[in-house]
């Protein structure tokens, strides 16, 4: 992002807020416990600034099976929120972390959430993957971040 300067987790992680900021207090029209939901055949309840409060548990909870349901303006709301789990839970058993990188690999899907990124917001992914495709930490999910 720098000229080819390395960049840290923490670095990419204040960008991706910096990046995201609009869609991040934006109230998603789809929320990962609505993905969940969705996923689990029931009816997708609207935000609940109580019950959909982005703590690592509610991301842990409802990641894996909510995150490949959501729509370009709810996933973009969630990525820097994902982004600075990702770094700070490497081992994750909740598996969220998977499911985001799944969501950042083609085949994109319709209507498309990739072709929605900004250019900056687009900056922040390839760091994100880049360093995850690299990372000791996050080795288990080297391979999928390389393929991103």
């Amino acid at each position: 992002m720098q000229g080819g300067a390395v960049i840290t987790s923490e670095e990419i992680v204040q960008k991706a807020f910096e990046a995201f900021r609009a869609d991040a207090d934006a109230v998603p029209p789809l929320t990962l416990r609505g993905g969940n939901a969705v996923d689990g055949y029931d009816e997708a309840e609207p935000f609940d600034s109580t019950q959909d409060a982005p703590s690592d548990a509610y991301i842990e909870g409802f990641a894996f099976w909510g995150l490949g349901y959501l729509d370009g303006e709810s996933w973009r709301h969630y990525l820097p929120r994902l982004i600075s789990y990702a770094f700070r839970h490497p081992d994750d058993p909740a598996m969220a972390v998977e499911a985001l990188i799944r969501t950042l690999r083609p085949p994109d899907r319709y209507p498309p959430r990739l072709a929605t990124l900004t250019t900056e917001q687009e900056a922040v992914i390839v760091a994100f993957l880049e360093v995850v495709g690299r990372a000791d930490g996050l080795s288990h999910l080297r391979d999928d971040a390389q393929q991103a």
